[in-house]
């Protein structure tokens, strides 16, 4: 259901709508003159800070449910300022984290000077394709923004030009490119439902328009665009079928990068997918959507769900959560009430800020032992007492603990799914979800709790301090995620204005 909206345009929202897309555009100039150096770093650091701040500010302007555009191209309501903020704050942890992290690369051999300027280029195009996905207005510019998330984050998987990394670049491109393929197809068919319904040639991927008339829409082709949208999107979100690339990537990517991949790029294609439920819910059989998404995240998630329980590398066993959370944030899109969409979005907050954390925390613990298997990690909380603090506190968030907001937003995703009369969905939730919880419960407290094996660490001490640029963000990223679980200000009325865009009744 989409709200009255007033839309402003003028210098000013033009300013607000641009900002965040230039000051990523800027530092990726900037890493290409110069080449890597801790101050090229800053500035991507500080073009991360000005994506949150611009999403702050967005929210502010729209919570009240006005919209800034610019034409028919780009537009801010209060759906994309939310989607700002999580693309922001992921990317400011990510990205302070990433200082270090290309340093120890640089000063350990695993790369050269050109592949930390490819490094220092490609974060911040990366950061730039996902804000103007958030931004897009045209439904063609957002495939295209997509897309291009593709080709920057094939780079960087393979960053290190490892054997495992080659092969986990092309599985990523093969997989995705089938994926982007079937979002195509879909976004052609939707423009083609347009035409047909005599919608002016300039508007035939225009959202506004498109959500405004999606009921003179033709239901068949509606139907198969929006199955191809669901497949093609949800490659990218990680969702079954297409997911396989998703582990391996996360695993061979670096820490910061896998932080980025799993608490933005997700997201984003949920966010597609959150755009085009709009149009389809109006054009064709609401309990076709729902139940074309229920399938696809329920059997991601069992999927998820039995991997978990048999994972033995601490990276894959985050790479599958991610299958997990957004497989319960389908489940959100798919009930579709405002209450579980203002959970959905809520755990795509949670959930971006916690993996940010436990993906850069990993990125150390590799650092420091020399090894990705879980039961060559033992004994972390007396090793290096803030690394495994920080880590287990992240892992206490992804598995939905109070005082943080992934609690509450899996309380808000049960009761919107029963008030939906999606008990069975629940129950099924739940159980996979207890499962969920002891696989990662018992294979983290072998991590942080286990007698130490016999195993030689990585060169260099084993209890050093984690460096501030890591240390810092990832507390603070913590300390928010808790927050959000205490307090409904500020996030309450922006998530309550995105559900109401999103949403039915």
């Amino acid at each position: 259901m989409i709200p009255a909206l007033t839309t402003g345009t003028g210098s000013a929202a033009a300013l607000v709508v641009v900002v965040p897309l230039l000051g990523p555009l800027a530092a990726a100039a900037a890493a290409a003159v110069m080449g890597w150096r801790r101050a090229t770093g800053l500035t991507t650091v500080g073009a991360a800070a000005v994506i949150l701040t611009a999403g702050v500010v967005t929210a502010v302007r729209t919570t009240d449910g006005t919209a800034l555009a610019i034409g028919g191209w780009l537009r801010v309501d209060a759906l994309s300022a939310l989607m700002l903020i999580v693309i922001g704050a992921v990317g400011l942890i990510a990205t302070f984290a990433g200082l270090t992290h290309l340093d120890s690369d640089l000063d350990n051999g695993r790369i050269d000077e050109r592949g930390a300027r490819l490094y220092g280029v490609l974060v911040p195009l990366f950061l730039a394709a996902m804000v103007l996905a958030v931004l897009a207005n045209n439904l063609g510019l957002l495939w295209a923004a997509i897309e291009t998330t593709t080709i920057v984050t094939a780079f960087l998987v393979g960053h290190r030009r490892t054997r495992g990394a080659l092969e986990a670049t092309w599985k990523y491109v093969i997989i995705c490119s089938v994926g982007i393929a079937l979002a195509y197809l879909g976004t052609v068919l939707v423009n083609y439902a347009a035409q047909q319904a005599g919608i002016a040639e300039h508007g035939t991927l225009d959202w506004t328009q498109l959500s405004a008339r999606a009921g003179e829409l033709d239901p068949g082709v509606m139907r198969l665009a929006f199955a191809l949208l669901v497949l093609g999107f949800g490659a990218k979100a990680g969702m079954i079928p297409l997911h396989s690339w998703l582990p391996d990537a996360h695993s061979q990517a670096p820490a910061p990068v896998s932080a980025l991949m799993s608490g933005v790029l997700l997201p984003v294609a949920v966010y597609a997918l959150l755009r085009y439920r709009v149009i389809a819910v109006a054009s064709i059989d609401a309990t076709f959507v729902r139940a074309l998404l229920l399938t696809i995240a329920i059997a991601s998630l069992l999927l998820a769900t039995s991997l978990l329980l048999t994972q033995r590398d601490y990276k894959r066993l985050l790479a599958y959560s991610s299958i997990e959370h957004m497989a319960l944030v389908m489940i959100g899109v798919a009930a579709g009430t405002p209450l579980a969409l203002a959970a959905a979005l809520l755990h795509i907050v949670g959930h971006g800020l916690s993996k940010a954390v436990l993906f850069c925390g990993a990125g150390e613990i590799l650092a420091r032992t020399g090894t990705t298997v879980i039961t060559d990690v033992r004994s972390l909380l007396t090793r290096a007492p803030v690394l495994g603090g920080v880590f287990g506190l992240g892992l206490a968030a992804l598995l939905g603990l109070p005082p943080f907001s992934l609690f509450f937003s899996e309380i808000a995703l049960v009761r919107a799914g029963l008030e939906a009369g999606l008990g069975w969905v629940v129950a099924a939730m739940l159980v996979l979800l207890l499962a969920v919880f002891v696989a990662i419960a018992v294979k983290g407290s072998t991590m942080l709790f286990g007698a130490p094996t016999d195993r030689p660490s990585a060169p260099g001490p084993v209890l050093a301090a984690l460096p501030f640029t890591i240390a810092g963000p990832v507390i603070t990223g913590l300390c928010v995620v808790a927050a959000l679980g205490i307090a409904d200000w500020p996030l309450g009325p922006l998530l309550h204005s995105a559900s109401m865009i999103a949403g039915t009744p």
